[in-house]
């Protein structure tokens, strides 16, 4: 197993009305690797914005097929993961990093 970077895991933040709602209740929404697994999300999420992290959930958005000047492609697979933060821990995704 190839040892991967905290910055490789975490692709960047999703910003929906839906996210930000979440955002209310100690959870966070991030676009991750596709290969990466609940622990290195946890480990590079407290390793990059120093918060403790309760829980991390995950999910995989399938691609759509989509038609572009008459060929038809496929767009990507993305992982998202819901990671809900110990009480009283926030992370303020509009200073960066």
């Amino acid at each position: 197993m190839s040892k991967i970077s905290n910055y490789d895991v975490i692709v960047a933040p999703v910003v929906t009305e839906k996210s930000t709602m979440a955002s209310e209740s100690d959870q966070v929404v991030f676009d991750v690797a596709i290969d990466a697994t609940k622990t290195e999300i946890k480990t590079a999420v407290e390793a990059l914005f120093s918060v403790k992290v309760k829980a991390v959930n995950t999910l995989v958005r399938k691609g759509k097929t989509k038609r572009f000047r008459g060929f038809a492609g496929k767009r990507k697979d993305v992982k998202k993961a819901v990671v809900t933060l110990q009480e009283g821990q926030t992370i303020d995704i509009a200073s960066g990093l």
